[in-house]
């Protein structure tokens, strides 16, 4: 097994210990961390009404980093969907693969393996990736957004490698 130092920038403020990468501030916690109070909170809501409200959060947050990456990069259209579908995978939460994308008709189809959940939960024959559902549409209706399209989205995860007979995550993106 290889391992690399990811090609992105940490710096951290010494007055402030403050992390960013690129134009963003960061938090870096142990996966089991997160996903220990992820599934706390899971136990006391339920993963329905969570995934709900992780759906909103995730939306508006992916939107904005799409927004703020584009601008502190320079870039523009695909180029901002490939640059968080590479920053995603670089974070730990699995490696995330473009397999279709269109901007303009608002559709995409994102292949997640290695799901940082997954490692946690194993399989336990229900989707556990429901977190990242809200970041396609978000990412998606950013990039739209930019290019003057007037497309929106919703997003879905229609597989989970810790469902049975599953090998990988499958999410698809597609126009309200």
């Amino acid at each position: 097994m290889g391992v690399h130092a990811p090609e992105m920038p940490i710096n951290v403020d010494d007055e402030t210990g403050v992390w960013t990468t690129d134009a963003l501030p960061m938090l870096y916690v142990p996966r089991h961390f997160f996903v220990n109070n992820h599934m706390g909170i899971e136990e006391e809501l339920g993963p329905e009404r969570y995934a709900e409200i992780l759906y909103k959060a995730g939306y508006k947050s992916a939107h904005y980093w799409c927004e703020k990456e584009a601008a502190e990069h320079g870039l523009k259209g695909e180029a901002v969907w490939h640059h968080y579908m590479k920053r995603l995978s670089q974070r730990g939460w699995g490696f995330f693969v473009t397999e279709e994308l269109d901007i303009e008709k608002g559709t995409a189809r994102v292949r997640l393996e290695h799901s940082a959940f997954v490692y946690q939960y194993g399989k336990v024959n229900r989707k556990v990736d429901y977190m990242f559902t809200g970041w396609f549409a978000g990412a998606m209706d950013q990039i739209a957004e930019s290019l003057g399209y007037s497309v929106r989205t919703k997003a879905e995860q229609t597989q989970c490698e810790a469902e049975e007979g599953c090998d990988y995550g499958l999410f698809e993106v597609t126009p309200l």
